[in-house]
């Protein structure tokens, strides 16, 4: 069975080094006790060759890349730079991002250019809000679409996909997630507009659930939402929570 896929986007914190070797240090230590998990913490780009030197037991991610390899880009990453500092994953199309106005076009060159540098892409998509018609599905449809074209067949391996509702990210602030079931079905409305990339594709590609994570709802959200892994955000900067995440994310089963 593939290991469930345990994220840490740290966003744009913390405020130190010291403080980010600390948090890195606990996160380390609850990793080293789950079962079944392989987990990817995504700091800021400023401590990533740090965290990288000691960086076993996890795997190393980026919280976005840029999608040339050099140029005349000020403020910008490439996918080069961040294979050569140990990263293995990095966050393409999160809600934080398209809200400054990157839109499908600049996600999908940022997915390719990973992917073609050897880097694993979680590919970010979710609805701004719900509605009852279920008009929300076809928002997720497009960025699958525009986000994923001309992907070549090649490098489908190095995808996650990670479904986030912008309604239910927390940028500090109390959000309710996403209840379980309806986790379910978007993750078999996602396979299913992956089908035109292979039926095994579709099929085995890890899905995995961001939105207000926190150990009360990650089991529920693995078992009844059927998700391989977890995009956890405000959490994952507090080693004691998401240690009990990792605990029941290693210990939960999805729902026959």
């Amino acid at each position: 069975m593939a290991k469930k896929i345990i994220v840490a986007n740290w966003k744009m914190n913390p405020a130190s080094a010291e403080e980010a070797k600390k948090i890195f240090g606990g996160i380390k230590k609850a990793a080293a006790k789950a079962k079944g998990v392989e987990v990817v913490v995504c700091p800021p780009f400023v401590y990533l060759s740090e965290l990288g030197s000691f960086a076993s037991k996890l795997e190393l991610g980026a919280q976005d890349v840029f999608y040339e390899e050099k140029g005349a880009y000020t403020g910008e990453i490439s996918p080069v730079m961040l294979k050569k500092d140990g990263v293995k994953y990095v966050i393409v199309g999160h809600s934080e991002r398209r809200k400054m106005g990157e839109t499908d076009e600049i996600m999908n060159k940022k997915t390719r250019a990973g992917l073609e540098a050897g880097l694993k892409i979680i590919f970010c998509v979710g609805e701004k809000a719900r509605d009852a018609d279920g008009l929300y599905f076809d928002e997720v449809r497009k960025q699958i679409e525009n986000g994923l074209k001309g992907v070549k067949s090649k490098l489908l391996e190095g995808l996650v996909i990670a479904y986030e509702p912008v309604w239910s990210v927390s940028s500090g602030g109390k959000l309710t997630p996403d209840d379980p079931e309806s986790v379910f079905k978007m993750s078999l409305f996602i396979r299913k507009k992956l089908l035109s990339f292979g039926d095994s594709f579709a099929r085995g590609v890890p899905i995995l659930y961001g939105g207000s994570v926190d150990s009360s709802t990650a089991g529920e959200f693995i078992g009844k939402g059927r998700v391989q892994g977890l995009l956890v955000g405000q959490k994952s900067l507090d080693p004691e929570e998401f240690g009990k995440i990792l605990e029941v994310a290693s210990n939960a089963e999805a729902a026959k």
